[in-house]
C-alpha cells in the first residue's frame, strides 16, 4: 500500500458520509411529506410548514457540529456523535403513527411540527449534522484538501435526491416501502458515519491535531468580524426567503401547476453547487446585471400582467431566482473563512436559511393578507446589495436605484389588490380574494371567490339571479344532473369542498345538506360575502375539518348524492381520490346513491382514476363533459359514480355521457401507491 493509500481511502470515506447525509436528508422530505399530506387536506402549506421544521432543525445541527468541533477533543466528539447514532435507530422506521392523525379543531402548523419531531426529529437531526461536522474532521486530518468543494458535492447530492423521488422512487415504491427503504438508507448512513468518527479520532490524534490551510484564506490571516457574520446571516436568509417566496408567488398567484415547487427548489441547490465548486462560476461582471434585469421584470410582475401569459412570467422568476441566488451565495462563497471558523460559517448559514423560511413559512401567513413577501425580498436583496458592494460607487448606485424600484412595485401591488377586492386574507391553507366584477348589464354582474389563482365559484349580484346555479355547478353539469336525478322528498346530499356554497341552491324544502370544508375563513366568507347558503330551503349542516377523516369518524351518512369538489388546484389532495377514499365513501352512500367527483383540471387528466378505482371495486362509472355556450358556466368534467348501474343510466345522465380514455399502466391508486406524474396532460 502506497502511503497516499490510506489518506486517499480516508478521503473516500469522508465523501461517502457527505453524500450519503445530504441524500438521505433530502430524500426524508417528501418521504414523510407525502405520509402527513392526506391528514392536512393536501394543502401546499402542509410543505411550507414541513420546510420550516427541516431548515430549523438544520440550525439545531449546524449549532451542535459548531460546539462539539470546537469545545470537544477529536475521540470526545466521536464518541458523543457514534453514541447518538446509534440512540436514532430506534426512529426507524420512519412511519407517522395513527395518532398523530389531526382531530380538526387544532392549529395544523403546531400539529405538524409536533409529527414530525416525534417520528424523524433525531434522525434529521443528526443527518443535518453531518455536513459541517465532518468537514471539519476533513480539515484537521486531510492536509490540502479543497474544504468547502465538500459543501458543494453535499449540495449536489441534495439535487440528486430531490430528482429521484418524484421521477424514480414515487412511481415505483408504495409509502410503507418508501420508508422502509429510506431506513435502510439511513442505517447505511449511521455506519459509514461512526467509521468517519473513528478514522477522524485516530488520524486526528496521529497527526496532533493538524491544522490545515484554507483553499484561498491562510489560516489566521483573516479573522470574521460582526459585519462579516451579519452578511453571511443576511445572503442566506435572502436567499432562502426568495426561494420561498418565489415558490408561493409563481404556484398560487401565477399558475396551479402540480409540481412547480420542484423548480424553484432545484435552481436554488444548483447555485450552491456552483458557487462552492469553484470561484469561476460566480463573475460579478456577469452575474449582477442580469440580476438586477430580472428582479426589475419581476417587481413589474408583481402588480402589472407579464406580456407572453404564464409560461413567460413562470421563466422571468425562476431564471431570476436563479441569478438572484447565484449573487447571494456567489457572495457567500466569496467571505468564506479558513477552516477554524468553518463550523461557524455554517452556522450562520444555517441561522440565516431558518429565519428566511421562518418569516415565509410561518409569520408571513399570519401578518400579511396576500401575498407580498415577495416584494419585501426583492427589496430586502436590492438593500443587501448596496452593503456588500459599498466599495462599487457606480454598483451601489444601481443598487440604490433597485431599492427605490423594487420598492415602488411592492407599494403598487398592496395599492392594487386592496383596491380591486372586497375581501384579502389568508392563512395556513393559502390566500382566499372576493372580488365584484361589474358588467355591462348590471344583472351580469358577479361576486367571485379565488384560493389563490384558481376560482373557487361565483354567484350573481342581482337578487333575482341569487339562486342560479353558476361556474362549474350548472344543471347540465354531472353534479346538477346527479341530484336533478333524485326527486323524492327528503333528499339527503353530501359535499366535500364548499367554495361560495353554490350547491346549496339545490336544496329543496325537507332535503338535507352536509358540507365539509377544511378552511374555516372559506366558511367565514362563504357566510359573509354570498348568500347561497342563507337563500337555501334545505336544512344545511357544515363540518369544519378534513372531509375524509370526518367520514371516517361518522356513522353511515346514507346520502343520495355526495359530491367531491377538491380537485381544481395543483396540490390536489391525493387522499380523497384513491381505492379507500372510495371505499368511506360508498360506505356513506344509499344502495342507489350516487358518488359525484368534479374532475375539471387544466394540467390532471384524473377521470381515469376514478375509473379504474371504480371498476376495481365493481361500480358503475359514467363521465359527463359539459360544455354549453351559457356565460354563466364553465365548461366540466364530473364523474359520477354508483353501485346500482341503472342509477346511471337514466335518460338524462346517460345521454350526456361520454367516454373516458384510459391511461395505459395507470392501475388503481391507493393510500400507499399514486404518482401525480402519470396523469400529467
Amino acid at each position: 500500500m502506497t502511503p497516499e493509500s490510506p489518506t486517499r481511502l480516508t478521503n473516500l470515506v469522508f465523501v461517502g458520509t457527505i453524500f450519503s447525509s445530504a441524500f438521505a436528508l433530502f430524500l426524508v422530505q417528501p418521504i414523510i411529506a407525502k405520509q402527513i399530506l392526506p391528514w392536512f387536506g393536501g394543502s401546499a402549506a402542509v410543505w411550507a410548514t414541513c420546510m420550516v421544521f427541516f431548515q430549523v432543525v438544520l440550525l439545531a445541527g449546524y449549532a451542535y457540529s459548531d460546539a462539539l468541533s470546537r469545545h470537544f477533543s477529536p475521540r470526545a466528539q466521536a464518541a458523543i456523535h457514534i453514541s447518538l447514532l446509534l440512540v436514532s435507530l430506534a426512529f426507524i422506521p420512519i412511519i407517522a403513527a395513527v395518532h398523530w392523525k389531526p382531530v380538526g379543531d387544532e392549529d395544523p402548523t403546531l400539529r405538524i411540527l409536533q409529527l414530525l419531531l416525534g417520528t424523524i426529529g433525531l434522525p434529521y437531526f443528526l443527518l443535518s449534522t453531518t455536513g459541517p461536522l465532518v468537514q471539519s474532521w476533513v480539515a484537521r486530518t486531510l492536509t490540502g484538501s479543497h474544504v468547502y468543494r465538500y459543501f458543494s458535492l453535499s449540495n449536489l447530492a441534495s439535487l440528486l435526491a430531490l430528482m429521484c423521488y418524484p421521477f424514480l422512487i414515487e412511481p415505483n415504491a408504495a409509502i410503507v416501502g418508501q420508508a422502509w427503504g429510506w431506513s435502510a438508507v439511513y442505517a447505511g448512513f449511521v455506519a459509514m458515519c461512526a467509521v468517519s468518527g473513528l478514522v477522524f479520532a485516530r488520524r486526528a490524534h496521529s497527526l496532533a491535531v493538524k491544522k490545515v490551510r484554507a483553499e484561498h484564506v491562510p489560516e489566521g490571516a483573516w479573522v470574521p468580524a460582526l459585519r462579516d457574520y451579519m452578511l453571511w446571516l443576511a445572503a442566506a436568509a435572502l436567499g432562502s426567503f426568495l426561494l420561498l417566496a418565489v415558490t408561493n408567488h409563481i404556484t398560487q398567484n401565477v399558475a396551479a401547476i402540480p409540481f412547480l415547487w420542484l423548480l424553484p427548489l432545484t435552481l436554488y441547490l444548483m447555485t450552491f453547487v456552483l458557487c462552492f465548486e469553484s470561484d469561476w462560476w460566480y463573475r460579478r461582471r456577469v452575474i449582477l446585471p442580469i440580476a438586477a434585469g430580472f428582479m426589475a421584470m419581476g417587481s413589474y410582475g408583481l402588480y402589472a400582467s407579464i406580456p407572453g401569459g404564464i409560461w413567460v412570467a413562470i421563466a422571468i422568476y425562476a431564471v431570476g431566482l436563479f441569478f438572484l441566488c447565484m449573487f447571494l451565495h456567489g457572495e457567500l462563497a466569496r467571505l468564506r473563512p479558513g477552516p477554524r471558523y468553518l463550523t461557524r460559517f455554517y452556522l450562520m448559514l444555517s441561522l440565516g436559511g431558518a429565519l428566511g423560511g421562518v418569516a415565509v413559512g410561518l409569520i408571513a401567513p399570519r401578518v400579511l393578507p396576500a401575498y407580498w413577501e415577495l416584494g419585501a425580498g426583492l427589496t430586502l436583496t436590492a438593500l443587501l446589495a448596496t452593503v456588500i458592494l459599498k466599495d462599487h460607487k457606480l454598483v451601489r448606485a444601481g443598487s440604490w436605484a433597485l431599492v427605490g424600484l423594487t420598492l415602488t412595485c411592492l407599494v403598487l401591488q398592496i395599492q392594487d389588490d386592496r383596491t380591486d377586492s372586497r375581501v384579502l386574507e389568508r392563512n395556513f391553507y393559502g390566500s382566499l380574494l372576493t372580488v365584484d366584477t361589474n358588467r355591462e348589464n348590471a344583472k351580469n354582474n358577479v361576486r367571485q371567490i379565488y384560493h389563490g389563482s384558481v376560482k373557487h365559484g361565483e354567484q350573481f349580484l342581482a337578487p333575482e339571479r341569487r339562486r342560479e346555479a353558476t361556474a362549474y355547478y350548472g344543471a347540465s353539469a354531472g353534479v346538477g344532473l346527479a341530484i336533478a336525478s333524485k326527486s323524492q322528498p327528503g333528499v339527503r346530499v353530501g359535499i366535500i369542498g364548499l367554495g361560495a356554497g353554490t350547491l346549496a341552491v339545490y336544496g329543496r324544502a325537507g332535503d338535507h345538506y352536509t358540507i365539509y370544508e377544511i378552511d374555516p375563513a372559506v366558511i367565514d366568507l362563504a357566510k359573509r360575502e354570498f348568500s347561497f347558503l342563507a337563500d337555501s330551503l334545505a336544512n344545511i349542516d357544515i363540518v369544519l375539518g378534513d372531509a375524509r377523516l370526518q367520514l371516517e369518524r361518522e356513522p353511515d351518512q346514507q346520502f343520495d348524492v355526495l359530491a367531491i369538489d377538491a380537485f381544481s388546484g395543483d396540490s390536489i389532495p391525493v387522499h380523497l381520490i384513491t381505492a379507500q377514499a372510495m371505499a368511506v365513501y360508498m360506505r356513506h352512500l344509499k344502495l342507489d346513491g350516487i358518488l359525484a367527483f368534479h374532475l375539471t383540471n387544466r394540467f390532471l387528466s384524473l377521470p381515469p382514476v376514478v375509473y379504474n378505482i371504480a371498476k376495481a371495486q365493481n361500480l358503475a362509472v359514467a363521465l359527463i363533459h359539459d360544455e354549453n355556450d351559457n356565460p354563466a358556466l364553465r365548461n366540466t368534467d364530473w364523474v359520477l359514480v354508483s353501485r346500482d348501474p341503472a342509477v346511471l343510466k337514466v335518460d338524462s345522465i346517460r345521454r350526456a355521457t361520454s367516454d373516458i380514455k384510459p391511461i395505459p399502466g395507470l392501475g388503481v391508486w391507493t393510500d400507499d401507491f399514486n404518482n401525480l406524474f402519470t396523469v400529467l396532460k
